[in-house]
């Protein structure tokens, strides 16, 4: 069993930068790709970044390509989600999922979810 939990959210105003984090719970944390979601009000899920296990590799939603950063750090078991020139269409609840041996790119289906962080960017 994995538990992840996001944090670092909050209320900003365009253009400030947040960084979020998604701790794991478990030692094999170093076999999941770790990928971030977001959600706003009434919208879809939507994919916005992914790592690899090792941090090797990362892979972007274009419209987050250049202002977002994903990186990991194993020994802490977190993932965290640099998020930089926010802008008020980034507003939405941000979510951490698992992928046992997960490559950088999005799946339909994933192992795991965190319960999510919510991001509020005023314009």
């Amino acid at each position: 069993q994995v538990q992840l939990v996001e944090s670092g959210g909050g209320l900003v105003q365009a253009g400030d930068s947040l960084r979020l984090s998604c701790v794991a719970s478990p030692r094999s944390f170093s076999t999941y790709g770790i990928h971030w979601f977001r959600q706003a009000p009434g919208g879809a899920r939507e994919f916005v970044a992914a790592v690899t296990m090792s941090g090797a590799n990362t892979y972007y939603a274009h419209s987050v390509e250049g202002r977002f950063t994903i990186t990991r750090d194993n020994a802490k078991n977190t993932v965290y989600l640099q998020m930089n020139s926010l802008r008020p269409e980034d507003t939405a609840v941000y979510l951490c999922a698992a992928k046992l041996r997960g490559a950088a790119f999005p799946y339909s289906v994933y192992d795991y979810w965190g319960q999510g962080t919510q991001v509020t960017v005023s314009s």
